[in-house]
């Protein structure tokens, strides 16, 4: 859903963050939106430390589907552009990132309902066929995790601090474990693996559940791109991943009542994309739609393009080394706690 605003007046600001790859300013619009799309305006441009304004390539455009009459579904909210950065409109103020910060039950629920949303969008989005021609490039998070981790170009210090200190504490065999992964994410060669397009950055913190009424929308856009589908999954299921190891209220999730532990998140996720396989015209396969190692492959990408995202665009901290012990796990159980049994 690609929704024109006015360029002059964006509406009451409502919430302002970002590092140096990205600033995110949220807006009450002025009006509330053709067909229910939302109230408020999020608007997406490039951190202090990233060149160059932030845009969506324009052959991704086409193989973006309007979701508008499949209701089950969240809304693709690609981005107009907008100065130098891209517009989205969405019923929400807060993402599902900011939602789970919330120890009511209540809001756990509301997380629960925007990933299930989120899935059977992604689920249509990678059913859209792939035009002929040069095949589109992959997500740029992927990109910059090979670029960190093979060493491959000039690194700012903080990121290379981490890359030798992950030399340090991975040793060379997890480093080219990681690299062989990412490979397969974006050139996959298995058995069933295809590629097909990828939102490129579905994550909690781009999904936008309704502040009251209206529609789940997953911001979409400027990281559009092409690979297994699998790394969309598992990205979105490396921040649940990351959350149940780092946010307390989500480690002691199991001894509170009523509220939902990451386990359950993880279900309720990859149960609506394999439920998904009708709806909206999908044109993905039936059965078994994902290889499950290959998922938990893809979480730990994302886990550790987050950290070395932090590195490059924020500052060194000295949590990252707790990230490199924490990310040493992960590439020796290949993420398997990403994909819980039973929806494999």
């Amino acid at each position: 859903m690609n929704v024109a605003v006015p360029l002059a007046d964006l509406g009451v600001p409502v919430a302002e963050y970002g590092t140096g790859l990205q600033v995110t300013r949220v807006h009450r619009a002025s009006d509330g939106g053709p067909g229910g799309a939302g109230d408020f305006l999020w608007w997406h441009g490039p951190g202090p430390r990233r060149a160059g304004p932030l845009r969506m390539a324009a052959q991704h455009a086409p193989l973006v589907p309007d979701l508008g009459p499949v209701e089950a579904a969240a809304l693709l909210a690609t981005g107009t552009p907008h100065g130098d950065g891209l517009l989205h409109r969405a019923a929400g103020s807060a993402s599902a990132a900011a939602w789970l910060r919330d120890p009511r039950p209540q809001a756990g629920r509301l997380v629960a309902h925007s990933l299930a949303a989120a899935a059977r969008a992604l689920r249509v989005l990678h059913g859209v066929p792939l035009p002929p021609g040069p095949q589109a490039l992959p997500p740029p998070g992927v990109r910059r995790l090979q670029k960190w981790a093979a060493g491959s170009g000039p690194l700012v210090p903080a990121a290379a601090r981490l890359r030798r200190r992950a030399g340090e504490v991975w040793g060379e065999g997890r480093t080219e474990r990681l690299l062989g992964w990412a490979d397969d994410a974006v050139r996959p060669s298995g058995s069933g693996a295809t590629v097909v397009p990828l939102h490129g950055w579905a994550s909690t913190g781009s999904l936008v559940p309704p502040r009251s009424r209206g529609r789940v929308a997953l911001l979409t856009g400027e990281d559009l791109g092409a690979g297994r589908r699998e790394l969309d999954l598992g990205w979105m299921l490396g921040d649940l991943v990351e959350l149940a190891w780092s946010s307390p209220l989500h480690r002691a999730a199991g001894e509170s009542a009523g509220l939902l532990s990451v386990r359950d998140l993880q279900r309720v996720f990859l149960g609506a994309y394999k439920a998904g396989e009708s709806e909206g015209g999908d044109q993905g396969p039936a059965g078994p739609v994902y290889d499950p190692v290959a998922v938990g492959r893809c979480a730990v990408l994302r886990v550790v393009t987050h950290m070395q995202d932090f590195a490059t665009y924020c500052e060194w901290s000295d949590e990252l080394l707790d990230y490199l012990a924490f990310t040493a796990e992960l590439i020796d159980e290949e993420g398997r706690r990403a994909v819980p049994r039973g929806v494999s």
